[in-house]
């Protein structure tokens, strides 16, 4: 008996599993792309001025605080520069200016909503997918929305998987990245990489699966 208890402590953190290559042979190959944008040039001037204030204030606080207790401005930081990356609206809703990175999404939006596609579009912030829905309800384009605060998660996914008008499928990362078959979907768009890539391959693991 203590053999086996020591066994299996000893084994207990480990995994087998197998890949999803040797298990669904017929799933179709999963082609990925990274899109490279460029902002445009009031927003490029932004993230410029905004990147040397926040090197200034982390500086300052490394200095005056340490490198550990200056993390959290570390991380905010950086998480506002990303937030300004894809568009500026996601930190200040006076600014008028658009962005680089949304024009990018919404030419390829269009081009998959004329070719008759169906696609999940996850992004880490609700307030960016809060754009892209304004944009398609501007276009008269159907779509449906998973996010934290939905709470009727079966009957969207129900409309996004029957429903063939309904063709884009705005998901939270953190709400929908498991848990779902959204096997309708042809494309899935990541609007902006997330710390943690296993997250992103979850995510895109909603559509790429059979079904």
């Amino acid at each position: 008996e203590d053999k086996r208890a020591r066994l299996q402590q000893l084994v207990a953190p480990f995994l087998l599993r197998r890949a999803k290559s040797e298990v669904a042979k017929e799933l179709p190959a999963l082609t990925e792309q990274i899109v490279h944008c460029d902002l445009n040039e009031v927003q490029d001037s932004l993230y410029e001025r905004e990147k040397s204030k926040a090197r200034k204030l982390v500086l300052e606080n490394i200095n005056r605080m340490g490198l550990k207790r200056a993390t959290m401005q570390i991380l905010q930081s950086l998480m506002r520069l990303r937030q300004i990356a894809n568009h500026p609206l996601l930190v200040d809703e006076d600014y008028l200016a658009g962005s680089g990175k949304f024009d990018e999404i919404i030419r390829n939006l269009s081009n998959l909503h004329n070719e008759g596609h169906k696609a999940l579009i996850f992004s880490s912030f609700v307030k960016h997918l809060d754009l892209v829905a304004k944009w398609l309800d501007d276009e008269g384009i159907e779509y449906v929305t998973l996010t934290g605060q939905t709470r009727n998660r079966e009957a969207v996914v129900e409309e996004f998987q029957t429903n063939d008008s309904c063709r884009f499928f705005l998901v939270s990362l953190k709400a929908g990245g498991v848990g779902l078959n959204l096997t309708a979907a042809s494309y899935v768009l990541m609007l902006d990489p997330w710390w943690n890539p296993a997250a992103e391959r979850q995510a895109i693991n909603r559509a790429h699966r059979i079904g």
